[in-house]
């Protein structure tokens, strides 16, 4: 049977692994959200400069 020791490492590899899990999930979020409002920023700066010049 498994001792305790084993248990507890168990325990530990699976909260790391969580603890990962989670992070990643969040960075991804983060970092999609990030370009994404980059992009929109760059792109409403571009068309704003396009404006100007045709008036």
């Amino acid at each position: 049977m498994f001792g305790f020791q084993q248990y507890l490492g168990f325990i530990l590899f699976l909260t790391v692994l969580t603890i990962g899990f989670w992070l990643m999930f969040f960075l991804v979020g983060f970092v999609t959200y990030w370009v994404g409002g980059a992009s929109w920023e760059l792109y409403k700066e571009k068309r704003d400069k396009k404006r100007q010049q045709g008036l």
